[in-house]
């Protein structure tokens, strides 16, 4: 039987910071494949940086946090990760993709979403 080789990927993110949070999954990514893992987790919202708060008024940013994740995603090869981020439906949500060669295989939305009000918090509870 062969061992799963899970990595947990440690960073320090910036909010607000799409592309800085882009390259520090991109960095363990790579740090994750040389310790040779099949599998790195990344922090709840890695890629807009935690909380975002106010940030989640701005439709663009939630666009453009959705295309970073997209970009990533091209970039996973020869390893799978689970990478936070903030996805609108019908409303925003805390997310979490699983990726795996190239691909955008599955995600989870929290059951809590992202709330709206500026300073109430980043998860409303229902």
């Amino acid at each position: 039987m062969r061992l799963l080789r899970i990595a947990l990927a440690q960073v320090n993110t910036t909010v607000g910071d799409l592309d800085g949070n882009a390259a520090l999954v991109l960095k363990g990514l790579d740090a994750a494949r040389a310790a040779q893992a099949d599998l790195v987790v990344f922090p709840e919202l890695t890629i807009t940086g935690y909380p975002p708060e106010d940030l989640l008024l701005r439709p663009q940013f939630i666009t453009d946090n959705l295309a970073v994740l997209h970009r990533i995603v091209r970039k996973v090869k020869g390893i799978a990760a689970v990478i936070g981020f903030v996805d609108r439906h019908e409303d925003i949500f805390n997310a979490a993709a699983f990726v795996a060669n190239g691909h955008h295989r599955l995600q989870h939305l929290r059951r809590h979403l992202v709330s709206r009000r500026p300073h109430a918090g980043t998860i409303a509870r229902r």
